[in-house]
């Protein structure tokens, strides 16, 4: 057994997600989550909404609410979408805990304390006409690097350079579109410098990450500079030293405070059981395992800010130091970066409509319909277009025909002919044929799941499938009552275990209809939980917030990954379909919707 941190990118709490942000962070993270636990490992799944920042700041202002209750509306939004996914977090949580703000504000201060938080006078950007900072993310312009002209004032997309926005030409703001005037500020800034050398003697040992990451992560080592971690805000963690914690209008930089979140996170979850200190597990033994979700616009935090944060904490730089009472805490074993998922054709984009939120979809279709086409169709690995016209045609042609049709016409066969699981007779070459291939998915599909070909994975468990699809169709056993009674109860007992191994093989992808196939061959029990919403009160005063936590329990809840046998005697009811199938007039009517949200 191998401790294994699943560490997912949290999303902010202006605004509800879209499938894309799902298709990123979500849907891979659950699915590598819910086979390791299968597989015997002991997981810890953990994120929560980000809430800090000028974005929760402007949109509050345009709501005429105050930030908290921003962040109050879609916290408790995001926990219901991603609860109605069926990702199954140990704990999803908040950044405004007050357990959270103890822990970044430990952070930052031993990351001080070691010399490598440093004070220096830098240029900040301000609205002409409202005196209020501007974030570097409300500055476009054109890259010095690279001649990109929608460059953010912290990074170019195109070239992925980190920016500082004075750098930009011809700077405008985001939100009025006035020129932002320049002034001095003082701020804390990461020394990365300092940390150079440690972070490229790790990244040289990450031989094993995507080949797209690993590069981009190495590259960012040749011009590191120092880099803000305070921001012109009052919005925000409070800064954690003498003369700036009173200041109200210096704050952490979010991004400082939402990477702690993880560790954070793992904390509150040990909190919330019956050994506070277990986190210390996933996080300070080097023989535990951690992989960090998100999509390929955040690996620059993940690769470079977080590790050199988390460096500098253990005095691993060149400027020595102590660890701080958390002690020298793991860095990442993996950063598993997605692509960006587009939309017929067109970037995701909330204000100009190109978008679909998941609760949107949620409402009107299938969550397993949804995880099934960003698990074989998603930007795993390049960017990728979601377009209607091809989620009904995985939905029809693969979940409802492939794997949906083949349940339901072998429960109803059984359940018609037998009305329980059959004995097996005696085995023929094409019967035991079937077997070894629905067994020897388990090594095949595992194998690509562990290493992050999740695309693979599920091609390779929809084949297996195919197999099976093929085996009752050569078999016939609605011919066999009349004719061979005997042998059409050992094609249906041998149909049944094979379906029973593919459910098992499709459980990490399809966790709500993984149960429903359970259930339609007589299982009683839970074999695929589904994460719960749970009210909460804050661990140390703070108001209370929901929270998406579960019982993952393997033999449990959580059915091994291997070929269980089935139980002859079995009582099978009269099934239900699986997935419901679509009428290509939802092609239509939701092209028709996009086209709405466009004017």
């Amino acid at each position: 057994m191998t401790r294994i941190l699943t560490a997912v990118a949290w999303p902010y709490a202006n605004g509800p997600r879209h499938i894309g942000h799902v298709a990123g962070f979500g849907v891979p993270s659950d699915v590598y989550s819910r086979y390791m636990r299968m597989a015997g490992h002991d997981v810890l799944m953990v994120s929560g909404t980000d809430e800090h920042g000028t974005p929760i700041l402007v949109q509050a202002e345009q709501e005429g609410v105050s930030p908290r209750e921003l962040a109050d509306r879609y916290n408790r939004m995001i926990v219901e979408d991603l609860h109605a996914l069926g990702l199954s977090y140990d704990l999803f949580t908040r950044t405004t805990t007050v357990n959270h703000y103890t822990v970044a504000q430990e952070l930052f201060r031993t990351d001080y304390a070691n010399g490598y938080m440093i004070e220096q006078t830098t240029t900040g950007a301000v609205s002409p006409s409202t005196g209020r900072t501007l974030p570097d993310r409300y500055i476009e312009g054109t890259c010095p690097i690279c001649g990109y002209e929608n460059a953010r004032g912290d990074q170019c997309d195109n070239c992925g350079n980190q920016l500082d926005p004075a750098d930009l030409i011809n700077p405008k703001s985001k939100v009025n579109g006035e020129t932002p005037k320049f002034v001095e500020t003082t701020h804390f800034f990461l020394d990365l410098p300092a940390l150079a050398d440690a972070l490229g003697e790790w990244l040289r040992t990450r031989t094993d990450w995507r080949p797209n990451v690993l590069k981009f992560s190495l590259n960012l080592l040749d011009d590191l500079k120092p880099r803000a971690m305070t921001r012109d805000i009052d919005w925000g963690i409070p800064v954690p030293l003498p003369g700036w914690e009173e200041n109200s209008h210096k704050r952490l930089y979010v991004w400082f405070d939402a990477v702690v979140g993880y560790l954070s996170a793992s904390i509150e979850w040990a909190r919330r059981t019956d050994d506070p200190e277990q986190w210390r597990k996933w996080w300070n033994d080097s023989e535990a395992v951690s992989n960090y979700f998100m999509g390929k616009d955040n690996i620059t935090f993940h690769s470079q800010i977080w590790p050199a944060e988390l460096l500098a904490y253990a005095g691993k730089g060149a400027k020595g130091g102590q660890p701080g009472p958390y002690g020298e805490l793991n860095l990442p074993t993996e950063v598993v970066s997605s692509e960006f998922l587009t939309m017929e054709g067109k970037q995701f984009s909330s204000s100009r409509g190109v978008v679909i939120y998941v609760r949107d979809i949620l409402s009107r279709y299938q969550p397993d319909a949804l995880r099934y086409f960003i698990c074989a169709a998603g930007p795993e690995n390049q960017d990728t277009d979601f377009t209607w016209a091809e989620f009904v045609r995985r939905t029809n042609d693969e979940l409802v025909a492939g794997w949906g049709n083949l349940v339901n016409r072998t429960a109803s066969l059984i359940n018609k002919n037998l009305g329980e699981i059959p004995e097996a007779g005696e085995l023929q070459s094409i019967d035991l044929a079937v077997l070894e291939t629905t067994k020897a998915g388990f090594g095949a599909v595992g194998e690509l799941l562990a290493s992050h070909k999740q695309k693979a994975a599920l091609a390779e468990a929809m084949r297996v499938v195919g197999e099976v699809n093929k085996y009752l169709s050569d078999t016939e056993p609605w011919k066999l009552k009349k004719t061979d009674f005997e042998r059409m109860k050992t094609v249906l007992h041998v149909a049944a275990q094979a379906i029973n191994d593919c459910r098992v093989l499709l459980s990490p992808f399809l966790p709500h209809s993984s149960q429903l196939v359970f259930e339609a061959f007589g299982g009683t029990g839970t074999v695929s939980p589904l994460p719960e919403i749970r009210e909460v009160d804050d661990l140390d005063g703070g108001p209370g917030y929901p929270v998406l936590m579960g019982n993952y329990t393997l033999g449990e809840t959580v059915a091994a990954w291997e070929s269980a046998p089935i139980v002859p005697g079995t009582p099978v009811p009269a099934p239900s379909p699986i997935f419901r199938k679509l009428d290509e007039s939802v092609i239509e009517e939701e092209l028709a919707r996009l086209a709405d949200k466009d004017k």
